[in-house]
Parts: structure tokens; sequence; C-alpha cells
């Protein structure tokens, strides 16, 4: 069963027989927004590109987007960039894997955030989401919907972080401005 998300809502990462979560895939969709112009209705191409920083007691020290796909400890690893988008309410567009298992005990957050890299504002973007699956069997057990459009070209989605001896999400949902997740850093930052 899956759980629609709401800002700052936090949920724990457990499966339902309440066994400890060893994967999961943080999955980004989205489609370009219609828009109406001389010629009728049309869309722009929007390159999102999904990311995830590696803290460790609040200092960034990896960074996962499409430049480096895999962690340098191998844990988190991006499956490719979308340049189009297309998904929205389907499947995922761009995904993040990570073996929980496998996340260096030092490691205490990994925040997820989502740029629009060709600098088009999340007005032109339709049917944004992020979701969290279990990569052991498939199930959606989160999902947070960007609701609402607007003239920023980024947001900090969610964190995935360490909550005694497991895991939780907190969806985060702040919009920023930025094309890359640098740029993000200081919008990050209040969330840790």
């Amino acid at each position: 069963m899956t759980v629609n998300m709401s800002k700052g809502q936090a949920i724990s990462l457990q499966k339902a027989d309440g066994a400890t979560l060893t994967a999961v895939r943080m999955g980004l969709g989205w489609q370009s927004a219609p828009r109406r112009g001389l010629f009728g209705s049309r869309t722009k191409e929007v390159d999102l590109d999904a990311s995830a920083v590696l803290f460790a007691d609040k200092q960034p020290v990896d960074v996962v987007f499409f430049r480096h796909l895999t962690s340098d400890d191998g844990s988190v690893r991006h499956t490719g960039d979308n340049l189009v988008g297309g998904a929205g309410q389907g499947g995922d567009d761009e995904s993040i894997l990570v073996d929980l298992q496998r996340v260096p005990v030092h490691i205490d957050q990994i925040v997820f955030t989502v740029n629009s890299f060709t600098g088009q504002t999340f007005a032109e973007v339709a049917n944004a989401f992020c979701r969290l699956v279990d990569e052991t069997n498939g199930q959606e057990m989160a999902r947070y919907t960007l609701t609402g459009g607007g003239q920023y070209t980024a947001q900090i989605m969610a964190k995935v972080h360490r909550a005694g001896s497991g895991w939780q999400m907190t969806a985060i949902g702040t919009p920023a401005n930025g094309r890359t997740f640098q740029d993000l850093m200081p919008s990050i930052v209040p969330h840790l």
C-alpha cells in the first residue's frame, strides 16, 4: 500500500511484515506541461535531473547525479539521465537506487533533489512526482507529488535518514532555484 506523503511528513522504512528494508529506489517522473500559444497547445521538452547528496554529520561527502552515476562506496547508483521526461503518472523517468545495507555507517542522511537543468520553471512541468519503491519486490511504499507548478527551477524533494537501527523517509517538498545540485546546497542545509 502506497502512502501519499505531504510536505514534512516522515515514514519509517520498514516492510509491512516488520522486516527492515534493504534496498530502495527513489523514482522521478514528469511530463512537459502543454502551453497555449498562437498556434494552439504545444509542449516544450523539460530536462529534470534527480540527484542524491550523501551527508555525514551535516557535511556533504558524496553526490550521485547524471555526471557521477555511482557513489564512491557503491551503495547509491543513478540509472541514467533522461533529457525529456514523459512518464508522468506512470513509471519513472530517472531512478536512484540505494542499497541501505551498503551505505557506510558514517553516512546519516541522503537528500534527494530535482532540478531543471535547462532552466525551465516548474510551471512548465506537469504530473511530476518522486516515489520510494522497495527494490526487492517492486512495491511502491511512498509517493510525493509536486503540486502547484511555480516560478522555481528546483525542488528539495525528500531525505532518507537513519533513525535508531533503521531508516526513515521525510518528504521535504521545498522549492528552490538552481540548475545543479551545487546550486541547491544553501537550500538543502536547513533540512539536515
